[in-house]
């Protein structure tokens, strides 16, 4: 056919000029300097807000570093949030912040100068502190920027700045009035490396490989217990027997009295088997008592340095070691509680950097790992040590360094948890009055309560809010003084913290102040508030201060290691402070693994710099990477996840992009098509879209039920887009877009349908894909989309009633949706008997053929008869016959076959009708009509 070609300029092919462009990651930036120079998020702060202020109340990261993986997942997660909220008709500002203060950024900063704290003065290191901070805070602040975070990134809240510094003090005031705040000699978490007490919140547990010993301890002679008699105890910390002052036996377990060839042994019946491990194999039973009856037996300490005495503990465990516990009230929590009961001594033989002092004997001056060894030969040159091996467990270890911790005694300042019934009062709260997303959050944070020591709030720190404690130069008492934090915290709103360390402490004394024993001269406490209570007062610091948020806040959202750190402090804080839980939802997800499942960490060099993503595949990727998770679980990161996701993202972007390039000419304000004049295969699509719209919105929570499941959100539009619009409807009406008249109806029908689909699922992936639905939103013809400069100042799209409406067809019963699934499962099937045909060489294209479908059903029969032409369209096929066949054993049967007539040089569709016009005659009569126009009398379409 030589003259094909004066047909094909008459396609209505798609326009490639449209500026929905590829290569993102350049473009980004440029859509987010447009965001700036507009003030988006100022047009966001004054947009119609009628469902009242919705507050997510950032927690800080710390500025010590770029952002981590971890961080992109946070900051993304709370992202989707605020611009779904705000796309709800919510007010909501969002104030990022930093934690600055704290071992974090002191680590790093030390690291850096390659010096430690007794090579440079406080005063120094502060000011080097506050520039280092400061310093991340910009690099961290464009990094999160990039990722099209909106914020108010002018003003953040940073703990470092005078005006958060007030809210942190005026907490910590409160909490001193009310009686809160104690010092007092306790043991606790301690890091020797970084020569500082720990928060539990600032512990890891990782396997640790420690030394197992079985131990004697000799009894001194007394009733039944003769010469050569010992108590047996196990310990896998070797260094603390220095500080060993009792040994606790269970007051219920029966004890026994056994002749052995290592002497006479007292061993728990119920770890009688541990003997094996001594090499014993026979023994005689002396005698038999009750853990109680042991109490006030004495021992000689198996190095000489005091005696000890026989105490009872309900916590002695009889699931290993011997039923005796090795008790040193300066080295672990329970020790210590067992000390209080029965007036132990604390013996304290280790100084801040881990090393034992004069009162350990020959074992001064070693670090207390250091010392396992030689104090193992020691007891076994004693005859003290009955056995030795090792152990691999899980141990406590300084989150900032990651090396092992011990337990010591030293004199704190802590928060007393069950004063005026705190902890009663939090566990209550937290079972009533806060939503949970996952709820086991609830139980998790609840068990971590109910078990949690009283809070050590002080650090041997350089770089922090002091604690404003005054020591007495007569009586040496260090104590804190409510009136003297207030006198200070007049000074702290305009100077900052550094105005302790800067002025004389005469300036924070009130008149007449004295202390209790009559003493006025005085000395600043040294210690350093915890950078954990620095975070948990951003409720006092922020939201109740800044304008425009809102105290308690809605939200809470981070990372499930925050049941034990930011929820916890903010919730202890805020509640001893005013009564109230800060928030009143928490949401949590889990941590970024490798594709191994390994937590990802620098350390473990197994991170991804989001960076280096941002770079190569642009922000959206990393957002729909954050979106496309079930952040219940853990979340896997790598470079194959990320090109699946490029590879899905891809797939809407394409779907987009096919529908804007067959919009260049409709203009929706003059040519869209009313729904009743649409085809029922239009009508079908929108009712889909209307389903996905109320499954989407459902997924990213609403006020009912707050689900916040954005995988599932991401799901449904993914699925819409590659599979009812491209793999399904998209397809069926490229006839109608390209080959029939530009301003047809037919044309426009289409060209109004995929419209309102593209401008409904813009508003609906811009929470996720931030910039691809700006691009969208910005190529879309003018109309709706063209009265708002970016698709982020839209509202959600509400339910269209029409769109989804239950309508009934032939059938009576079965709405539109339910009636076309029946059709649309029958399309795959017909493909699969056409390619049957292409295989043998009967047709080329699927408008080489004609379609007959059977039925037996006279219902389904009248309605597929009521489709008519629609059914060629939904098949894409040139003719469909419909026929009756009661002997079916089947409900449809279909037949394929070369379709009749000549092949239209135009639309290459099958027509009798080909050849009849002698002016046009390789074109059927549909083409002819597209290229002279309607004629009169034929207006009516449907």
């Amino acid at each position: 056919m030589s003259n094909n070609s004066e047909y094909k300029n008459t396609l209505n092919l798609p326009k490639t000029d449209f500026p929905m462009k590829a290569d993102l990651p350049k473009r980004e930036p440029a859509m987010l300097q447009e965001w700036c120079g507009m003030d988006l998020y100022g047009m966001l702060r004054n947009k119609p807000s009628p469902k009242g202020k919705y507050i997510l109340h950032d927690g800080p990261p710390y500025a010590n570093g770029d952002i981590h993986i971890g961080h992109a997942l946070n900051k993304i997660l709370k992202d989707i949030v605020i611009k779904y909220k705000t796309m709800q008709g919510y007010d909501c500002p969002y104030v990022p912040g930093w934690d600055c203060h704290g071992l974090p950024v002191e680590h790093a900063l030390f690291k850096d100068l390659k010096i430690n704290k007794s090579q440079i003065s406080q005063i120094e290191f502060r000011k080097k502190a506050h520039d280092y901070a400061m310093h991340f805070v910009g690099t961290q602040r464009e990094e999160f920027k990039r990722l099209g975070i909106f914020g108010d990134w002018g003003h953040p809240y940073l703990t470092l700045t005078p005006e958060y510094e007030e809210g942190i003090v005026g907490a910590l005031s409160g909490l001193a009035r009310k009686g809160y705040i104690y010092r007092g000699l306790k043991p606790v978490n301690w890091c020797c490396r970084c020569e500082t007490a720990l928060a539990e919140a600032e512990v890891e547990y990782e396997d640790h490989t420690s030394p197992s010993v079985f131990v004697k301890f000799k009894l001194r002679e007394t009733g039944e217990f003769g010469p050569d008699s010992y108590l047996v105890i196990w310990t896998t910390t070797p260094w603390t027997l220095i500080a060993n002052v009792a040994v606790a036996v269970h007051p219920d377990f029966t004890y026994s009295y056994l002749k052995t060839g290592k002497g006479n042994l007292v061993v728990a019946n119920v770890r009688l088997s541990v003997l094996e491990s001594f090499g014993i194999e026979k023994y005689e039973v002396l005698g038999e008592f009750k853990g109680r009856d042991l109490e006030g037996l004495v021992y000689d300490h198996p190095f000489g340095l005091r005696s000890g005495r026989v105490v009872s503990a309900s916590y002695v465990s009889g699931e290993d070691g011997t039923g005796l516990v090795h008790t040193a009230p300066g080295h672990g929590a329970e020790d210590y509680l067992t000390g209080l009961r029965h007036k132990l001594d604390i013996v304290m033989p280790v100084d801040p950097k881990g090393n034992f002092d004069s009162s350990a004997g020959e074992f001064s001056g070693r670090n207390v790992y250091e010392a396992n060894g030689p104090i193992i030969e020691k007891l076994d040159s004693t005859g003290a040590l009955l056995f030795a091996g090792t152990i691999r467990h899980s141990y406590p270890h300084c989150w900032r360094c990651k090396s092992p911790i011990i337990f010591r005694a030293t004199n704190q300042w802590f928060m007393k948890i069950d004063h005026e019934d705190l902890r009663r009062k939090l566990l209550q709260v937290v079972g009533d009055k806060i939503t949970f997303i996952p709820d086991a959050g609830r139980e998790r944070i609840s068990s971590m309560i109910e078990s949690r020591p009283d809070w050590c709030l002080s650090r041997q720190r350089y770089w922090g809010v002091p604690i404003p404690s005054l020591v007495c130069a007569k009586c040496g008492e260090e104590f804190l003084d409510p009136g003297v934090i207030d006198k200070w915290l007049a000074f702290v709103g305009k100077e900052g913290t550094d105005s302790w360390f800067a002025r004389d402490v005469k300036d924070f004394l009130p008149e007449g102040f004295a202390c209790a024993c009559g003493g006025t001269e005085f000395g600043k406490g040294k210690d350093i508030l915890d950078v954990w209570f620095d975070s948990g007062a951003s409720n006092q610091a922020v939201l109740k201060k800044r304008q425009g948020l809102a105290y308690p806040a809605d939200l809470y959202l981070e990372g499930s290691d925050q049941h034990r750190g930011w929820f916890q402090a903010s919730l202890i804080v805020s509640m001893g402070v005013n009564g109230i839980p800060p928030f009143e939802t928490v949401l949590t997800h889990g941590f970024v693994v490798d594709e191994q499942g390994k937590k990802m960490s620098k350390s473990a060099w197994n991170g991804i710099a989001p960076s280096n993503v941002m770079d190569k595949f642009g922000a959206d990727i990393l957002r729909l990477w954050a979106a496309s998770s079930n952040y219940n679980e853990d979340i896997r990161c790598s470079p194959q996840v990320l090109q699946r996701l490029s590879e899905a993202y891809r797939k809407i972007r394409n779907t987009a992009r096919f529908i804007l390039s067959n919009l260049y000419d409709f203009n929706p304000g003059t040519d869209k098509v009313a729904y009743e004049n649409l085809r029922r295969i239009d009508h079908w699509i929108l009712f889909k879209m209307e389903e996905a719209r109320d499954y989407i919105e459902s997924a990213y929570g609403t006020e009912e039920e707050p689900r916040f499941e954005f995988y599932l959100a991401y799901k449904k539009i993914y699925d819409f887009c590659n599979e009812e619009l491209s793999m399904y409807y998209l397809d069926m009406v490229k006839g109608r877009l390209y080959t029939y008249r530009a301003d047809s109806a037919e044309r426009r029908a289409a060209q109004t349908v995929i419209y309102e689909i593209l401008h409904r699922l813009t508003r609906m992936m811009a929470p996720i894909l931030a910039f691809t639905a700006e691009e969208i939103w910005r190529c879309l013809p003018a109309g709706k989309g063209g009265a708002l400069p970016s698709v982020h100042l839209a509202d959600f799209p509400a339910s269209d009633e029409v769109f989804g409406q239950d309508r009934r067809f032939s059938s009576g019963e079965k709405n539109i949706g339910q009636e076309f699934k029946e059709i649309i499962e029958l399309v795959p099937q017909a493909a699969k008997s056409l390619e049957g045909l292409r295989t043998s060489g009967q047709i080329g294209s699927s408008f080489d053929a004609r379609i007959k479908m059977l039925t037996k059903s006279q219902e389904r029969y009248t309605f597929l008869r009521s489709l008519n032409a629609e059914l060629c369209e939904i098949f894409k096929v040139s003719q469909v016959e419909v026929g009756m066949d009661e002997t079916l054993s089947e409900e449809i049967k279909i037949e394929v076959s070369k379709a009749e007539g000549v092949k239209c040089a135009r639309c290459w569709n099958y027509s009798r009708e080909v050849g009849k016009d002698q002016a046009h005659p390789l074109i059927c009569d549909n083409c002819i009509k597209a290229l002279e126009g309607v004629k009169k009398g034929e207006e009516k379409i449907f």
